[in-house]
């Protein structure tokens, strides 16, 4: 990075492993770190918590084909 560019916000270390921050791989220090961020997520490791109801239920049943709507 050149010296004469100011970084707006301080360098916070990696999520993963705790080195600091790449700029080219931000927030994490390298791209194997990503990786395994981005796997943690896809394996469902991470989970963003959130309140099921049973209108989620009824919405999933508005989604199947009619009999009336085929021709």
């Amino acid at each position: 990075m050149p010296t004469n560019v100011t970084r707006l916000r301080p360098p916070k270390p990696c999520p993963i492993c705790g080195k600091s921050s790449v700029q080219q791989f931000h927030p994490f220090c390298s791209a194997r770190c990503a990786d395994v961020d981005l796997n943690r997520w896809l394996t469902g490791n991470y989970v963003i918590p959130g309140a099921t109801s049973s209108a989620d239920e009824d919405d999933a049943d508005s989604f199947l084909p009619n009999d009336e709507d085929q021709d």
